[in-house]
């Protein structure tokens, strides 16, 4: 079941990041669209007679030549990446999720009419942060209120490490992307001194134009997703350890109650 429902949230969070990714190039291409980005005029000696020509082109056209292919399918690589781990996480660190308020109030009811065993089934039924925790901590109780506490640390360390792993993934992603934008800003200003050092002639503007683009649309794609993905993973990191910490006080409020029986062990 748990399976299941991890496999369903993937298809979720693909099926939205798929979604919200055409809805941007969309809502970006009505906008561009017919915008004229680049006005090629004739020579002066015709444009007067002839009335000149202007080629249009869209801004997002200018910026998928400029940066072809590669650069094109790996910042939607990383696009579409970025987008579902977002959405997954969302998903993830939701508080239903990890401190369920349904769970602790059936759990304390239990606790309260000394039904232990249900208590204990209805955390083991549960598949969220919290429920994880008191069956570890119930699992234990036979061994002692000491050793019950330190089964629930293990289980709240080794679940939290799960969270901040696939957090972890937002900001490779902010690490990576300026990293590659900075590449194809070195890779287009080489190929704009290229065409100045095999030319024998002063090059035209218009040639140098293409390595410029490759290397100023790189750097701007690269920073604008690395700038969303950073600020999502430090935001989520956040909420990542304050709900942690509530998960360890309520989980501790809860089973307290068994402190008094491992004095009476003790």
């Amino acid at each position: 079941m748990t399976l299941y429902r991890q496999h369903l949230e993937m298809l979720q969070a693909i099926a939205c990041s798929l979604l919200l990714l055409f809805l941007v190039f969309g809502a970006v291409s009505a906008l561009t669209m017919g915008t004229p980005a680049v006005a090629v005029a004739q020579d002066e000696g015709s444009g007067d007679e002839e009335g000149g020509t202007k080629e249009n082109s869209s801004v997002l056209g200018w910026m998928f030549d400029a940066l072809g292919i590669g650069y094109s399918l790996i910042f939607l690589a990383l696009s579409f990446t970025l987008v579902s781990l977002f959405i997954m996480n969302v998903i993830k660190v939701r508080r239903d999720n990890v401190v369920p308020d349904e769970l602790v109030d059936n759990f304390e009811s239990c606790l309260e009419e000394k039904q232990y065993q249900e208590a204990y089934d209805l955390a083991k039924g549960d598949e969220s942060f919290l429920g994880q925790v008191l069956t570890a901590g119930l699992g234990k109780l036979s061994a002692g209120y000491a050793q019950s506490i330190e089964a629930m640390q293990e289980v709240g360390e080794e679940e939290s490490m799960k969270m901040e792993h696939r957090l972890s993934y937002l900001a490779l992603i902010g690490t990576v992307a300026p990293m590659l934008g900075l590449f194809g800003t070195v890779d287009g200003m080489i190929r704009s001194f290229r065409v100045i050092a095999t030319s024998d002639q002063a090059p035209k503007p218009q040639e140098l134009a293409a390595g410029i683009s490759t290397a100023l649309f790189t750097t701007l794609v690269g920073l604008a997703i690395a700038i969303p993905a950073i600020s999502a993973y430090n935001i989520m990191r956040n909420r990542v350890s304050r709900l942690v910490l509530e998960v360890g006080i309520i989980s501790e409020g809860l089973m307290g109650r068994f402190q008094s029986v491992g004095k009476k062990k003790a």
